[in-house]
């Protein structure tokens, strides 16, 4: 973990009554890390999916940085929605807290996602835009240019978003940005 950065205290975010669900666009679709009920295709509107974040610790360094998935504000993003039972959402909220805010770029929020023409209340992990991680939108080449070389705690940079984007494939999601830099990379 980086010293500059000792994690942030956990949220407390008032999760909804019943069963949890979890909205995961990037990695949270391949390898979840939790016990669940159930998985199913959903979308999230006033977010889209972007290789937006400075990765200094899971993929990458401050010195080396890597580049990971963030929600973005606008459009919107095709994903997985993931239902936890509620009496394993608070220690699940725990875990994911500890997962994705070693740094504080993501912000936890419940927001709505439509599953199956419905919609329900998701714990999801947006950018924050004022955040120093936070990397704006990048040509195709910076991107797998960061991809390329960025290594970090879980893994070599190409790794991650070589899951991906099978994942996407395997679930029918086409996502431009991140085919064009795995096509770069070579990956796929």
């Amino acid at each position: 973990m980086n010293a500059c950065f000792p994690p942030p205290p956990r949220p407390d975010l008032v999760l909804p009554d019943g069963d949890l669900w979890v909205f995961g666009y990037g990695s949270l679709m391949w390898r979840p890390g939790f016990a669940h009920l159930d998985s199913r295709p959903a979308r999230l509107h006033g977010y889209h999916r972007a290789l937006c974040v400075w990765s200094w610790v899971h993929r990458g360094t401050e010195r080396q940085p890597g580049l990971v998935l963030g929600l973005d504000l606008g459009g919107s993003c095709l994903g997985r929605a993931i239902r936890v039972a509620a009496r394993d959402k608070r220690a699940v909220a725990d875990y994911l807290y500890a997962r994705e805010m070693v740094t504080p770029v993501y912000q936890p929020a419940l927001l709505p996602v439509r599953i199956h023409g419905r919609v329900r209340t998701a714990l999801t992990f947006t950018i924050d835009r004022a955040h120093p991680q936070y990397a704006g939108k990048l040509s195709d080449a910076t991107a797998a240019e960061a991809v390329r070389h960025g290594r970090g705690v879980s893994g070599p940079n190409p790794e991650y978003l070589a899951n991906t984007v099978a994942h996407l494939d395997e679930l029918g999601i086409s996502d431009g940005p991140l085919h064009r830099v795995a096509a770069l990379l070579g990956l796929g």
